[in-house]
């Protein structure tokens, strides 16, 4: 039963990591620029606000992902 709900939050986990990743700017400017990633001019060579959550959150994200990851490996091996 507890392998199935982490295996459920693992696969929930990896497919939001995998948005948010796809929303970070490259060098193009990417999906990032929808949320107003590249709106201020006077920004040059920082981050904006809605860049450093998007960052915290797909660090959060990643962590949780590892976390799962190591849970399932020991629920399965056990």
């Amino acid at each position: 039963m507890l392998d199935s709900i982490v295996a459920v939050l693992h696969l929930l986990v990896s497919l939001s990591l995998i948005f948010l990743i796809l929303l970070h700017a490259g060098k193009g400017g990417g999906m990032g620029d929808m949320f107003g990633g590249g709106m201020s001019s006077g920004n040059v060579g920082g981050s904006t606000t809605v860049e450093r959550n998007l960052d915290r959150l797909t660090v959060g994200l990643a962590i949780a992902f590892a976390i799962t990851t190591f849970s399932l490996t020991w629920l399965l091996a056990s």
